[in-house]
C-alpha cells in the first residue's frame, strides 16, 4: 500500500502498520537479503531507509536490492538533501518541529525542493519530534537541537497540534537510534488525542511488550530499526503482533 493511501484510510479502519527502518551504514548485502526473506514470511508495510549520519555510499545499493526483491514501498528517511534517491517510492519530508534549528525546519527543504519537484518521488510532509529517551542520540547531536522532555506530554501534544495546523500530514515521535527506552505511552496518547493525522512512533522499542504498549497508547505506525539489525528474529515478533491487532479490528494486513 502506498504511504498516501495509508494517510487516507488509517482513520477509517484504525489499522496498525509496521515500518522497518534500515540504516544503510549498518547493512551488508547479505544482511539486507536476510531481512527481505524474513519480511516475505512475516510481512511489513513500509521500508524506511536512511539515518541521521550516513558515512558510506551504500544507500543506493540497499534501495536497489529492496526494489528488486520486494513490492513493499521504500520510503526515504533523510537527514539532509544529500540523501535523496530517486529509486525510492517516496520520501518523508521531515520538518524538525521539536527543535529551533532553522536548517532542519526549512533550510534543507529549500535545497531539496527543486530536486523533489523534478523527481517522481511521492512527498510526505512530516512533523518530526525528537524525544529525550535517556541518551543523546545522533539525531539530536547532528541537528543541534534539544529533544522534547520525556515527562512533558503536554508540550509534545501542543507541538504536534502546531505541526498539523501548519499542514503537516504525519507526526513522527522518535526516541532516536540507541534510545534507552521508547517514547512514553502518556506522550503517545496525548499526541494521538491532539491531532487527526497519523502518528508514527519509533526508537527504543526492543521488546514485544514495549511495542504493545506503544500501539495501545495510539500509535498508528510502529517503526523498528536498530534492534532488528541486532536481532533479525524480532521482525517476525513485531509483524505477528501487528497482525493480531488488525485481526481484532477486522482489517486486512
Amino acid at each position: 500500500m502506498p504511504f498516501k493511501d495509508f494517510y487516507k484510510q488509517q482513520h477509517v479502519s484504525g489499522r496498525k502498520y509496521f515500518a522497518l527502518l534500515l540504516d544503510p551504514d549498518n547493512l551488508t548485502e547479505e544482511s539486507c537479503l536476510n531481512l527481505l526473506t524474513l519480511s516475505k514470511a512475516h510481512p511489513i508495510d513500509f521500508f524506511f531507509v536512511g539515518g541521521s549520519l550516513i558515512t558510506t555510499d551504500n544507500q543506493q545499493h540497499i534501495i536497489r536490492l529492496l526494489k528488486a526483491n520486494a513490492d513493499t514501498p521504500v520510503i526515504l528517511f533523510p537527514s539532509n538533501s544529500l540523501h535523496i534517491d530517486k529509486q525510492a517510492d517516496g520520501i518523508l519530508l521531515l520538518s524538525l518541529i521539536s527543535g529551533r534549528n532553522p536548517e532542519f525546519l526549512i533550510g534543507q527543504h529549500i535545497l531539496a525542493a527543486p530536486i523533489l519537484k523534478a523527481s517522481q518521488l511521492a512527498v510526505y510532509p512530516t512533523g518530526y519530534m525528537l524525544v529525550d529517551c535517556g541518551n543523546q542520540t545522533t539525531a539530536s547531536y547532528m541537528s543541534g537541537t534539544t529533544p522534547l522532555p520525556y515527562n512533558k506530554p503536554e508540550i509534545a501534544a501542543c507541538t504536534a497540534m502546531a505541526g498539523e495546523l501548519l499542514g503537516l500530514r504525519y507526526i513522527y515521535l522518535d526516541g532516536g537510534s540507541g534510545a534507552d527506552k521508547p517514547v512514553s505511552p502518556e506522550m503517545v496518547a496525548a499526541v494521538r488525542k491532539s491531532v487527526e493525522v497519523p502518528v508514527i512512533v519509533g526508537g527504543g522499542i526492543n521488546t514485544v511488550g514495549k511495542a504493545r504498549t506503544i500501539l495501545d497508547a495510539g500509535a498508528d505506525v510502529l517503526v523498528i530499526g536498530n534492534h532488528i539489525e541486532k536481532n533479525p528474529g524480532f521482525l517476525a515478533e513485531v509483524s505477528d503482533l501487528i497482525a493480531s491487532y488488525n485481526v481484532s479490528l477486522g482489517v486486512n494486513r
